[in-house]
């Protein structure tokens, strides 16, 4: 997500008057020139903010935004994330990522652009270690949607109740990838993502 620049407004800020809701960014590339990353936005109280740093070699700068958010008194981990374009930098990030996941007390929400095609691919399989398997919804492009790159995944798996692709006139505008919206079951009755936008 651009999250602005010496000439670009900070989309963030304007997001969350826009909204009204909590934001927290986690910015992989932060120069005066350009600056983007993962951000969450969310009704609940953020409790806790961590990050990542996935950068792999020489490749574009990655990260992770690994939030604490309480949901109606249950405390759910938040992870949103945007994996690289090359299957072994993928491979290595995923690697990264469930390495945070050593501690089972919380809940938890994995979600991005996960640019990975292949329902079959390495990356999926290693998540399905930790999750259970979520639908493969086809988010882009937006003009001709063929791909399923961007994901939720719940740990427990049981709590995820589906996932819908949320398809409008003005999330085709928004962004060349379609939002996901993820339905989770009681105390959290809907989480929604909008992903690389």
């Amino acid at each position: 997500m651009p999250l602005g620049g010496t000439h670009a407004p900070n989309v963030l800020d304007v997001l969350q008057r826009m909204t009204k809701l909590h934001a927290v960014a986690s910015p992989t590339l932060d120069t005066p020139a350009r600056r983007y990353g993962n951000a969450v936005l969310t009704r609940y109280p953020v409790r806790a903010v961590r990050t990542l740093d996935l950068s792999f070699r020489s490749r574009e700068p990655r990260g992770t935004l690994d939030a604490d958010i309480d949901c109606g008194g249950e405390t759910w981990r938040v992870v949103a994330t945007h994996l690289g374009l090359v299957s072994s930098e993928r491979r290595a990030q995923v690697e990264q990522v469930l390495q945070t996941f050593d501690t089972p007390a919380l809940p938890v929400i994995l979600l991005g652009d996960l640019n990975e095609w292949f329902v079959y691919g390495r990356t999926l399989r290693r998540l399905v270690t930790h999750f259970h398997r979520a639908s493969a919804l086809r988010t882009f492009l937006t003009r001709y949607p063929l791909f399923p790159l961007d994901r939720i995944w719940v740990h427990p798996g049981e709590r995820l109740m589906r996932v819908d692709v949320h398809r409008s006139p003005l999330s085709r505008v928004a962004s060349d990838h379609y939002p996901l919206i993820a339905h989770i079951s009681a105390p959290i009755s809907e989480f929604a993502s909008s992903i690389d936008a």
